[in-house]
């Protein structure tokens, strides 16, 4: 400018401090759009035909960015996709590989949102999917052929099966069908499914990868083509992590392995005490030589652990899962999971409401059973919690 800017000019139009040196924290991008130096560069950037960020909303932000390139660092895939949520992340992929008039294939053991995405949400845009259990792979090789997608989670939730994903992986592979799985359970720690076959790894980042009960955020782990296939749906669609909640992200990844380490241990203990007293009917923990899946677990966590996660059946139904609950003083009533806090919850009535009686029923999930999140306390708290709240039922 020839003439000196007045004072809301220079209010507005402050100067960006210049860094050349590293810091161990990734600078939090704040912004939703960046200026371009011309118009032709700004039309270049917003066809991708050059690298740069243009809005945050798919079209890049340097703060998201990082963390996608950690996740795809940490699952060994070609790239990644952050959203608002782990639900924004599983609606995008879903949406994107299935079309009205489509059918996809999904395992009955699933997390009430998905279970609810699956049966309420889909069927609206005209796609249906077909519900078989997983372990059974004669029926999921039965279902797949003209699928538009397959769908698991690596540990199931509440019940807490354990998929075959090698297994699973070829099937897919070999009826040409799109891989998918929800692998928030085990996180990138304990196993990376793309090394079996899948293409769509999806998380709730809310969980382990934040790991500390402040943020809500998801992540699609894949190649460089599903990352445009995501993309480009979620420009249209919106759905798209903030710049503060992928550094919140990759804050908790410094930490994961310390963290799941302890959860797991956490989570081992209480289900070995758990699974001895004689007011608990059944104990789901796949560490647990007493679980269905518990070889295919040790195969697949490769001695990693087994995870913060696991359900109990409390005797007395309904009633005493509630009240076993109730009596809890350390571990919290509280929904989510995967953080620093221990965290409980009764299945039938909460985290998987959207199920019908006949359905828990065939996904296994008992009137009693109460999903636990191991924390990160001492575990001879949480034994001796556990203990008085028995007690007490």
């Amino acid at each position: 400018m020839t003439r000196e800017p007045g004072f809301s000019t220079r209010a507005v139009h402050g100067v960006s401090p210049a860094m050349e040196q590293e810091t161990p924290s990734v600078p939090i991008f704040q912004t939703s759009m960046f200026r371009f130096e011309s118009s032709q560069a700004y039309a270049e950037t917003a066809a991708f035909e050059r690298p740069g960020s243009l809005y945050t909303r798919g079209y890049g932000n340097p703060t998201l960015d990082a963390f996608e390139a950690q996740m795809a660092s940490l699952e060994r895939t070609e790239a990644a996709m952050s959203f608002a949520s782990g639900m924004a992340a599983l609606h995008t992929v879903f949406t994107a590989l299935a079309t009205s008039g489509g059918r996809a294939v999904a395992s009955t053991g699933l997390y009430g949102g998905t279970y609810a995405l699956f049966t309420k949400v889909l069927p609206r845009y005209g796609i249906t999917v077909d519900l078989v259990d997983a372990s059974d792979l004669d029926a999921v090789a039965a279902a797949l052929p003209g699928a538009a997608f397959f769908h698991v989670e690596t540990i199931s939730n509440p019940t807490m099966s354990v998929a075959d994903l090698a297994a699973l992986g070829a099937l897919c592979k070999d009826h040409g069908v799109p891989a998918s799985v929800d692998n928030t359970f085990a996180s990138p720690y304990l196993v990376n499914p793309a090394a079996y076959g899948f293409d769509y790894v999806s998380h709730s980042a809310t969980k382990y990868i934040g790991g500390h009960h402040d943020l809500i955020g998801g992540v699609v782990c894949t190649t460089e083509a599903g990352r445009t296939l995501l993309r480009d749906t979620v420009i249209d669609t919106g759905g798209t992590l903030g710049p503060f909640e992928a550094w919140l992200c990759l804050r908790g990844l410094m930490t994961l392995a310390l963290r799941v380490e302890r959860h797991s241990g956490n989570a081992a203990a209480l289900a070995t005490y758990l699974g001895s007293h004689p007011k608990v009917e059944r104990v789901w923990y796949p560490g647990l030589e007493s679980h269905p899946h518990h070889a295919v677990a040790d195969a697949l966590f490769e001695e990693r652990g087994f995870g913060g996660m696991l359900s109990v059946e409390i005797a007395g139904g309904v009633e005493g899962g509630m009240a076993f609950c109730d009596a809890l003083q350390v571990a919290w009533i509280a929904t989510s999971l995967g953080g620093t806090h221990t965290l409980v919850g009764h299945a039938a009535s909460t985290t998987h409401r959207q199920y019908s009686p006949e359905a828990r029923r065939v996904a296994g999930i008992a009137d009693g059973l109460v999903r636990i999140s191991a924390g990160i306390e001492d575990a001879q708290d949480l034994l001796a919690d556990v203990e008085q709240a028995l007690e007490k039922v």
